[in-house]
């Protein structure tokens, strides 16, 4: 079942059957215990939805939180932009607490086809391509979209305290196309493909597989958890093990495409902070 947040309201498709939902909402969906169960008597049959075209993300209230360092492809691209401090990121992939940090509030996510956002003070920057979590208000992992987490290496690389600055600016998370909930985890060999195009030719294409994820949701998620609350559920990203070369950097007007399938394809317009 794929649940999407449209500009009518909530959308809904179970084996290519489209339903609204009546009185659901997304900070409802992440509050209930069991959100598949609870959404379920809101359904009633409509005519097909289109999702083709731009969606707000799929979510409400919810904060955005972030892991890294979770592939060996992100281990080596953190540590090749950090010179001295790179044992830092060999530390944390070894090590038995993972790298979890803030990404976004709401008003900083966007949806399918929104417009993700450089920072104008960065000369380095790329999408990373990752699996987000929707994790309710008790800490339970009950569905699956895709984030771009839009980082600047060049920032995060001079000091990895700034950080926070690399990874958190207006526009600097999408996610979407829709929510895919299932009782079920992914399997290990779900593909998660990055394509980026600039004026009509593709400039890079990578992929990889979730079993290369050196850490499995459900520990990130108790990590995240440990004395901390979520009162409005959260989502998750869970790292990304797709770097493009020390050579590229976003330029204005690139598009950015994330598959992972059963969920979909999240497609973004990259422009730059205005100053």
């Amino acid at each position: 079942m794929k649940v999407y947040r449209t500009p009518a309201g909530i959308a809904v498709n179970e084996n290519d059957r489209w339903f609204r939902a009546r009185d659901a909402s997304f900070d409802r969906l992440f509050g209930e215990r069991e959100p598949l169960a609870w959404l379920r008597p809101q359904l009633e049959e409509c005519a097909r939805v289109d999702v083709a075209g731009p969606l707000p993300a799929p979510l409400g209230r919810q904060e955005v939180w972030a892991a890294g360092v979770t592939f060996q492809r992100s281990r080596e691209a953190r540590m090749e932009e950090s010179g001295r401090e790179a044992d830092v990121y060999d530390r944390v992939y070894e090590a038995e607490r993972p790298e979890l940090f803030f990404k976004a509030t709401p008003h900083r996510v966007v949806g399918q086809g929104g417009e993700v956002r450089i920072r104008r003070d960065s000369a380095w920057n790329v999408p990373e391509a990752e699996l987000a979590l929707a994790v309710n208000r008790s800490g339970r992992i009950f569905g699956y979209t895709i984030g771009n987490d839009m980082s600047s290496r060049s920032i995060e690389g001079e000091n990895p305290l700034y950080l926070p600055q690399a990874k958190i600016h207006d526009a600097c998370c999408a996610l979407g196309p829709g929510l895919l909930l299932s009782e079920q985890p992914l399997a290990p060999t779900t593909e998660i493909s990055l394509g980026i195009d600039r004026n009509g030719s593709t400039v890079f294409r990578g992929a990889t597989r979730l079993a290369q994820m050196r850490r499995s949701p459900r520990e990130l998620v108790e990590w995240l958890f440990r004395d901390n609350s979520f009162p409005d559920g959260c989502y998750l990203l869970t790292g990304t093990g797709i770097v493009p070369g020390n050579d590229f950097t976003l330029a204005v007007g690139d598009e950015v495409a994330i598959t992972i399938e059963p969920i979909g394809t999240l497609r973004n317009r990259v422009i730059r902070n205005p100053g």
